[in-house]
């Protein structure tokens, strides 16, 4: 079939990510005689600055990675907890009944930081400095505008020009970024090498340095900027209201991000990897369990059936995300049951040939379902209505949504990371004076009752919807992938994989092949809204496709040609061989290697 792209094929390495000039940052690492760990840190830090409005400094970022020298696989938990004054209580005083999405209430400690430094500790091979060379040089030099980096930041000016001084200041100057033209971030460029100053002082030692890096930014100059300008600016979030911040130094000092084992789920033979429950990604290992009841091979990979079979397993598996996921180290989430042979069974069996548009969480052991999808639809209906009468609430309150990156690496020793860096977006809340980045908004995600699996307490990490992947083959590390997208994230994945694994294609041709979402279930972002029924299937669908599943009951509308899926991906192969390709939509990604 015909491809934007080829598959690229090697055996020295291959780096992809949803930014060219990422992508090559890695392999320029790998050239270099650097690791995948080295490779997939210096294109993480490179992210930040050419994708400002898709991750930050002050974001978020796990990690799934295989070692070749441990010959094991580890997860790094880049999502920060709540502030320990980001309580229920607290927030009610306020008179908030959901999280803001946007502004410092939302704002958890931010991980992305301390997740690349500890993998390049712990697994790397190169100093903190020459990993940070790439991205310093872009933010002081100058990296290249891609039109949508304008395209948000004009969602956004009313509000930076009006309530966020510190933003307008860092990304209206001069009028802004302009497509096509370098922009440089100075800031960022001082407080990277600021870190460096203080990292080297610790000594000559390259884990000794690293170690003073974390140390500088939570418990240093980083942690203190964030804290003095936390309490002494009001921004206005999406309630409407001005706020102070939750998020103190001492919060970023007493937290490190911690390194877990990955959870499994086996997919025709083949182990799929996933962070655990404080992540979304356990849905996609349920609706793997759920689809290998079914004869996915036979189903025509862009024909209606499909998209149903796929479109009725994940809502099932969403559902019951919303009702027991959450940070394991709060609320005991039932996930052997969740992914038992008993449980999925009895799940499967709810799956017909028509669309059922109800909302159907599990009882897993028994257990009673708390959610409540009526408020949900209730939500979703208040901002149709005001948008459908032309209320100014995305310029006005900042509620433009960001979205995330993500970056896979494969070296000639084995190492393999799959990383999906986010937050921390440009329109998440205030630029920092002196430090050229913001703080994230996982925290809008809780909801306000301490009682619930994802409900907020002070220290618990947000269930995010960031979901990085990686497959084992034979027991041996096979493939690392991952996409942008949200709630789209454990939808477009298995999308992909199972086109690999039940239809044959390869990872461009998988990526390439028109693909859908959709919009059922209670979503993770601010207003926490849901659309029943909804599906969305990419433009270039036959027409048939959208008529059956609208007859089979699905609200099922078309999108743009090329809209659906930001993946990349990149697999080892016995022979050596490495292959990897990248998601052509937006015009931003690329697969490199050789």
């Amino acid at each position: 079939m015909f491809t934007t792209r080829p598959e690229i094929a090697g055996t020295f390495g291959a780096v992809a990510s949803t930014h060219w000039i990422a992508s090559q940052v890695g392999m320029a690492v790998l050239e270099r005689g650097g690791n995948a760990f080295d490779a997939a840190a210096a294109a993480g830090f490179t992210l930040q600055v050419v994708e400002p409005h898709l991750n930050g400094p002050g974001g978020d970022c796990p990690i799934i990675l295989h070692s070749a020298k441990l010959g094991t696989q580890q997860v790094i938990c880049g999502q920060g907890p709540a502030p320990r004054a980001m309580t229920v209580a607290n927030m009610r005083e306020l008179g908030l009944d959901i999280v803001p999405g946007t502004g410092f209430l939302c704002a958890p400690v931010p991980g992305a930081f301390d997740a690349w430094a500890l993998m390049l500790r712990d697994h790397g091979t190169w100093r903190l400095r020459d990993v940070l060379d790439y991205a310093i040089g872009y933010a002081a030099r100058g990296a290249h505008v891609v039109p949508r980096i304008c395209a948000t930041l004009e969602t956004v000016r009313p509000l930076f020009e009006t309530a966020w001084p510190t933003s307008a200041a860092l990304w209206l100057r001069d009028g802004g970024p302009q497509p096509g033209r370098l922009y440089t971030n100075p800031e960022l460029a001082e407080t990277y090498d600021r870190v460096l100053r203080e990292a080297e002082a610790a000594g000559p030692d390259r884990e000794a340095q690293i170690e003073a890096a974390r140390n500088a930014w939570y418990g240093g100059f980083v942690a203190e900027a964030i804290d003095r300008f936390g309490r002494s600016f009001a921004a206005l979030d999406t309630s409407g209201r001005r706020h102070t911040a939750l998020l103190t130094a001492d919060d970023m000092a007493g937290w490190r991000a911690p390194v877990e084992a990955p959870l499994s789920h086996d997919y025709r033979g083949h182990t799929v990897l996933k962070c655990g429950p404080w992540s979304q990604g356990p849905t996609m290992l349920q609706t793997l369990a759920l689809l290998e009841g079914f004869d996915i091979a036979a189903m025509d990979p862009v024909g209606a059936k499909f998209v149903h079979t796929v479109v009725e397993a994940m809502k099932l598996a969403y559902a019951d995300r919303e009702a027991w996921y959450g940070d394991p180290d709060f609320v005991d989430v039932p996930m052997a049951t969740l992914l038992s042979a008993g449980y999925t069974a009895a799940r499967r069996g709810l799956i017909g040939r028509e669309a059922n548009n109800d909302w159907r969480p599990g009882s897993p052991d028994g257990r009673a379902p708390r959610t409540d999808y009526a408020a949900a639809l209730r939500r979703a209906e208040e901002m149709a209505v005001a948008a459908g009468t032309g209320e100014p609430t995305v310029s006005r309150l900042g509620a433009s949504g960001g979205d995330t990156c993500h970056v896979d690496v494969i070296d000639r020793w084995g190492n393999m990371v799959s990383a999906t860096p986010s937050a921390g977006w440009l329109q998440s809340s205030p630029a920092i004076p002196g430090l050229g980045f913001c703080l994230g908004s996982r925290c809008q995600m809780f909801w306000l009752d301490e009682s619930l699996p994802n409900g907020l307490q002070p220290g618990k990490r947000p269930r995010t919807t960031l979901s990085p992947s990686m497959v084992l083959r034979d027991g041996r590390p096979w493939m690392s992938f991952g996409t942008p997208g949200g709630e789209q994230q454990d939808q477009w994945q298995p999308i992909m994989l199972m086109r690999m694994l039940d239809h044959r294609f390869d990872i461009q041709q998988a990526i390439d092949l028109p693909s859908f979402h959709s919009e059922h279930w209670i979503s993770s972002f601010w207003p926490r809204g849901a659309r029943p029924g909804k599906v969305v299937i990419e433009g270039r669908y036959a027409p048939e496709v959208l008529a059956e599943l609208q007859a089979r009951g699905h609200a099922a509308e078309m999108g743009g040609e090329w809209s659906e899926g930001r993946l990349t991906g990149a697999r080892l192969e016995p022979d050596g061989q490495i292959f990897a390709g990248a998601n052509p939509r937006g015009m931003q990604g690329y697969a490199v290697g050789r």
